[in-house]
């Protein structure tokens, strides 16, 4: 039987490097909010953010290549642009109760 030690079976200082330890999920966020005014729906406002420009530049690459038209392009990134406005008068607009 072929055992074979990866480098951290004996130090427990040292990172394997086949272990998945530190990947990341592309869906997951790539930073916190800190923001003073903190509030859930801010965190969700935020995440939106992020996925309107990871999306963005997805579809910037894709046109780029000659994958997309410009117009095809154009026509996604507005149509994401009216989500994240959506999103931002859902989450971020209160009316103002005095």
């Amino acid at each position: 039987m072929d055992e074979r030690l990866s480098p951290s079976d004996g130090d427990p200082n040292v990172r394997d490097p086949l272990s998945n330890a530190g990947t990341r999920s592309p869906l997951e966020g790539h930073s916190g909010y800190r923001g003073a005014d903190w509030s859930p729906e801010r965190l969700a406002f935020h995440q939106n953010l992020e996925q309107f420009a990871e999306r963005v530049g997805l579809i910037v690459g894709l046109q780029g290549n000659g994958k997309v038209s410009q117009e095809e392009a154009y026509a996604e990134i507005k149509a994401i642009w009216k989500s994240l406005k959506s999103s931002k008068n859902s989450l971020l607009e209160r009316p103002q109760s005095e």
